[in-house]
């Protein structure tokens, strides 16, 4: 069943590699191509220098956006029994802080791009960080080349445990609090064989996989990964931006991409994209939500190729079901909102409050069990005994599913909004909204938006009778929160509705709030 069999931790996968064909090309980024024999060698020294650390916690942060940098630290880790955390660098120096205080990060490798923002949030931190810069845009960097000096060149033996984690990457949760996702090597082995069990994840000789999606999601690292142990090559975009992406497309010829709708309705709309050469890609993999008719049939016509959705969670370190190419049906709309079926060895229920199963056509919350789930959230043992359960995970997300089969997302038990991509926690943003003080009481909802999926909208009920500034408002938030978490609309009300118990009901005003035009 397995790829490779000598391929049992995440290091073994450039390892294996470099002795069979050390000379193929593992990354592409803007310093240029990285063969998987030099990832390997690499990988083996920032080990090295990681191993002679004496760190009780072993886990190394990672601020920078998508490089080959980053693989090399991953690899690295993995080889030396170190997690890495790769950090959010679109989050401000107030979020930055309490994830790396949480992690116990020691020592973070930091972009030079980033090298103020980590200077402010150091300061921020209740500990000690040792910065390691580097400078994404070499191949020999003078910085990280002198803090790898000092280190024996030889790779370290430690003993490594398939349930060592290996990666740590932070999500938020209902209250708004980070929570570290604990993925181990047991996590990453146990993906990867439900992918290679499953027939529309084929990866052929001489495949590119584009990545666009940062590596701090689950997406940009898990899908890197995937593609590497099958000895495809991983093209880096460091963020997306639609001309660099149609140029890239062009210059690294991928077959393969994973991008949100957002994306692809951006990349389309560019003036570029009528004369780009489409014809490398063989399939692109969208997720975050689900794909209108009219994009799916522009991106099926523009681009020629191939679509598939994934549905999936950092918990379960992947893909949880697909609605394949063939699962797309043009003539039925209905059908095209559906996040699929699961991928092999995967097994699914829809619950109810009770734990109890419901039938098919019931709305419920999901709930997942497979070779592929984390091992716990870090440093939150009663976060993690809520959501895991007998081996099962409870996702927080709400649906159905049909008589044929197919599953549907129709709410979020967790009030999550994804917009652009992104996942933002409602919670997260009216803590914040709390502090400005205009803002009596509040509520923030997602609403369908053609461009992002869903829009940040926050409903407030002002402190007095004075016309409050929104402007002042969301200033406010962008002062405390990344852009994407900053409402994009703002609507002024009397009341809000609310149970007997005084709480929000979020779905009814979303109703009411798409009832209005709002």
């Amino acid at each position: 069943m397995w790829l490779h069999a000598e391929v049992d931790t995440l290091g073994d996968i450039p390892r294996y590699y470099a002795r069979h064909c050390p000379e193929r090309t593992a990354l592409i980024d803007g310093a240029g191509k990285l063969s998987f024999g030099e990832l390997n060698a690499i990988s083996d020294r920032i080990a090295a220098a990681l191993a002679a650390r004496p760190d009780a916690v072993k886990h190394v942060g990672f601020l920078g956006k998508n490089s080959s940098r980053y693989f090399q630290v991953l690899f690295g880790a993995a080889k030396a029994g170190w997690a890495v955390t790769p950090l959010n660098w679109r989050l401000p120096p107030a979020e930055l802080a309490p994830i790396i205080d949480d992690a116990q990060c020691s020592l973070i490798l930091v972009d030079r791009d980033f090298a103020a923002v980590f200077g402010e949030t150091a300061s921020r931190c209740r500990q000690t960080c040792e910065m390691v810069g580097f400078d994404s845009s070499q191949t020999d960097d003078a910085t990280l080349l002198s803090w790898l000096a000092s280190s024996p060149s030889r790779e370290p033996e430690p003993r490594i445990h398939p349930d060592d984690t290996v990666a740590l990457i932070y999500t938020s949760g209902t209250t708004g609090c980070p929570k570290g996702v604990q993925l181990t090597h047991r996590t990453f082995a146990g993906i990867r064989l439900c992918e290679h069990l499953e027939p529309a994840l084929d990866f052929q000789d001489g495949d590119v996989m584009l990545t666009v999606m940062p590596v701090f999601h689950l997406v940009g690292t898990g899908l890197s990964v995937q593609a590497l142990y099958n000895g495809a090559a991983v093209s880096l975009l460091p963020a997306l931006e639609p001309e660099k992406l149609l140029k890239l497309i062009e210059c690294d010829r991928p077959s393969i991409c994973a991008l949100v709708p957002t994306a692809i309705q951006m990349m389309l709309d560019h003036p570029k994209a009528k004369t780009t050469d489409f014809s490398s890609l063989r399939l692109v993999m969208y997720a975050g939500s689900p794909i209108s008719a009219t994009l799916l049939k522009r991106a099926m016509a523009e681009m020629k190729c191939k679509l598939m959705q994934f549905y999936g969670s950092t918990e379960a370190s992947g893909a949880l079901t697909l609605l394949r190419p063939e699962q797309h049906d043009l003539q039925n709309e209905e059908k095209l909102k559906s996040c699929g079926t699961p991928l092999p060895l995967i097994e699914f229920r829809v619950v109810d409050d009770q734990g109890q199963e419901v039938p098919d056509g019931q709305r419920g919350e999901f709930m997942v069990r497979g070779p592929n789930m984390f091992r716990g959230y870090w440093n939150a043992p009663e976060a993690s005994r809520a959501v895991l359960k007998d081996g099962w995970y409870r996702t927080g997300d709400a649906g159905y599913r049909d008589q044929d089969g197919l599953l549907y997302i129709v709410d979020r038990v967790k009030d999550m909004i994804v917009t652009g991509g992104e996942n933002v926690y409602s919670a997260e943003v009216e803590q914040v909204l709390y502090k400005h003080p205009a803002v009596k009481t509040c509520a923030v909802v997602g609403l369908p938006d053609d461009r992002w999926g869903e829009r940040v909208t926050a409903v407030i009920i002002p402190t007095s009778n004075e016309p409050p500034d929104a402007a002042a408002i969301i200033a406010h938030c962008r002062e405390h929160i990344a852009g994407y978490k900053v409402p994009k609309e703002i609507r002024f009300v009397d009341s809000l509705p609310v149970t007997p118990t005084g709480k929000v009901q979020k779905r009814t005003l979303r109703e009411q709030l798409s009832a209005t035009g709002a």
